[in-house]
């Protein structure tokens, strides 16, 4: 190895793609306040110490949206790998087609569901924008 670099963590983020029956996606603006304010992303959040990605995205779903997923419902799609400044963030994608309750914004600005071939009219963050490709392309 040549040269020096500085060392950043890795953070292991998981996020969802909430299908609907009409085939479009969930997708939830940032609030302000926080990081990437205003941006859109796929809901989701930290995998928190000694937790499993399912069960992140389980609790995650349940505090931002007030709904209940299970573990069954999640299924794998695809991962997204992302330098950032300050981190490296690697998020898996899961899709998800089924949950109970309805789905409220509890912790973002606003929420849409959107066509996966329009996803790419909406401004995300730059991890969340290579996946815009795989929902368009396979759903």
């Amino acid at each position: 190895m040549t040269g020096t670099t500085a060392s950043v963590p890795t953070v292991l983020v998981v996020a969802v793609a909430l299908v609907d029956p009409d085939g479009r996606v969930l997708i939830a603006q940032r609030p302000e306040g926080k990081q990437l304010a205003g941006l859109w992303e796929f809901p989701g959040g930290k995998v928190e110490p000694g937790e499993r990605p399912e069960q992140a995205l389980i609790r995650e779903l349940k505090e931002e949206l007030g709904i209940d997923v299970k573990e069954a419902c999640l299924a794998p799609f695809v991962f997204t790998s992302h330098a950032y400044e300050n981190f490296h963030l690697l998020m898996p994608l899961y899709l998800c087609r089924r949950w109970s309750g309805v789905v409220t914004a509890r912790e973002h600005s606003g929420l849409a569901w959107v066509r996966p071939n329009r996803l790419g009219e909406y401004a995300m963050p730059p991890a969340d924008e290579p996946l815009v490709a795989w929902l368009r392309d396979l759903l």
